[in-house]
């Protein structure tokens, strides 16, 4: 058995990890795991390690992390995997993987190649439903999604928190949630331009402020809207192609395109244009100018919502 266990979601890599780990500890002894860093070790000895049969346990289970720091070792691999004796079992823990690499492409076609991304609002929606009924316990979809909206994105957090409302209540319901969590600050700036192309003012001030209390500097706000900016410029010179095509063709993530359309349907064309400039001008004149930052930005935001876009 050879594993390779990569992507962001920490969370989803570790808990794959201690699954692999404990279901070898559960049949064989615990003499015959070991885990060593790729990056540090000798190549010699990590040779060792994988090719000599234990005379003190059954079986091995050799966790390496960061297998692609030690030029050696991703020279060899494909040499060595195949001197691995049958008793041997072998994980590569590989949070960042270069995807341009012959490693990665080796790891790829022969190993049993598992990738954690971070999770979406639907994926982690249907997950947070799972995990309460490994809890014993049950939420809604729409609570489990509202868990999500409060929360946040990250699957630790998410997990710490539907353990803790499963243990006060195995029903987990709003008002629960309402009760045992903290609202983490986590808007994102499609919620920012979502609210101002909506014209509620109010709730884009309020999401800007938020951003700006997350320490997300003006130049990032600007990036962030250029980017989304882009995307619903690609929709709305897609033509006859579905958001599923253009995000294919774009490389995109299907559902942040989807959501992305309700904006670009709120934005006559003959104005879009106009929005680019401003905020182009916005940016050039931060770097020529000494500008008040927030006060412009909250000026452009403020036109979005506005039926003459300023």
């Amino acid at each position: 058995m050879i594993v390779t266990l990569t992507g962001a979601n920490s969370f989803g890599l570790k808990s794959e990890l201690d699954s692999i780990v404990a279901a070898f500890l559960a049949d064989h002894d615990e003499m015959g795991l070991e885990r060593i860093d790729g990056e540090e070790a000798e190549y010699e000895r990590l040779y060792e390690s994988l090719t000599t049969v234990s005379f003190l346990a059954d079986a091995k289970l050799v966790v390496i992390r960061a297998a692609s720091a030690n030029k050696r070792l991703t020279e060899q691999a494909a040499a060595l995997m195949k001197d691995i004796p049958e008793t041997t079992g072998l994980v590569f823990v590989e949070p960042k993987l270069d995807k341009r690499g012959s490693f990665y492409k080796l790891l790829k076609k022969q190993t049993d190649f598992r990738e954690f991304n971070e999770l979406d609002q639907p994926t982690a929606t249907r997950w947070l439903v799972d995990r309460a009924k490994q809890n014993g316990g049950s939420i809604s979809p729409g609570d489990a999604r509202y868990l999500v909206d409060r929360i946040g994105l990250d699957q630790r957090a998410l997990s710490n928190e539907i353990d803790k409302l499963c243990l006060y209540d195995s029903n987990v319901t709003r008002q629960t949630i309402d009760t045992m969590t903290e609202r983490t600050p986590q808007s994102t700036v499609f919620e920012l331009l979502e609210a101002a192309f909506s014209g509620n003012t109010k709730r884009a001030m309020a999401l800007y402020d938020e951003q700006r209390a997350m320490k997300v500097e003006p130049q990032q706000i600007i990036a962030m809207l250029a980017w989304q900016l882009h995307i619903i410029a690609l929709i709305k010179t897609a033509g006859k192609r579905t958001p599923d095509q253009v995000a294919k063709e774009a490389k995109l993530s299907p559902y942040v395109v989807k959501k992305s359309v309700t904006i670009a349907n709120k934005i006559p064309a003959t104005e879009f244009k106009r929005l680019l400039q401003k905020l182009l001008s916005i940016d050039t004149r931060l770097k020529r100018e000494s500008l008040d930052a927030d006060e412009a930005l909250r000026t452009y935001l403020l036109q979005l919502g506005s039926p003459s876009r300023g």
